[in-house]
């Protein structure tokens, strides 16, 4: 079992720039591909970026591309989130997953973190 607990959520200004981190319990969480999802009301989940084990490749979605970056920080048990210039389509729910394979499908995510608010003000 993995327990995800994301940071880092809050209300900022178009252009501003946040840092997401989910801090993974227990150690094991080194040996899985660790995701962030978002989502809006009324829209599905979606793929924002991921990161591979072991060898910590990034992957983005659509969303971030350009503007965010992914890392993970195997000592600490942490991935985070670097998100910058931001817009209010940001605007979301950001998730935090583990998968023992990678993935950009949210279904083939085990863990989820409870999630953290992002609302991005223009």
């Amino acid at each position: 079992q993995v327990h995800l607990v994301e940071s880092g959520g809050g209300l900022v200004q178009a252009g501003s720039s946040l840092s997401l981190s989910c801090a993974a319990s227990p150690r094991t969480f080194s040996v899985y591909a660790m995701g962030w999802f978002r989502q809006a009301p009324g829209k599905e989940r979606e793929f924002v970026a991921a990161i591979t084990w072991p060898d910590d490749s990034p992957y983005y979605g659509d969303p971030g591309k350009g503007r965010f970056t992914i890392a993970r920080d195997n000592a600490k048990n942490t991935v985070y989130l670097q998100m910058n210039r931001l817009k209010p389509e940001d605007t979301a729910v950001y998730y935090c997953a583990g998968a023992r394979t990678f993935s950009i499908l949210a279904n083939e995510y085990e863990y989820w973190g409870q999630g953290t608010q992002v609302t991005v003000s223009s």
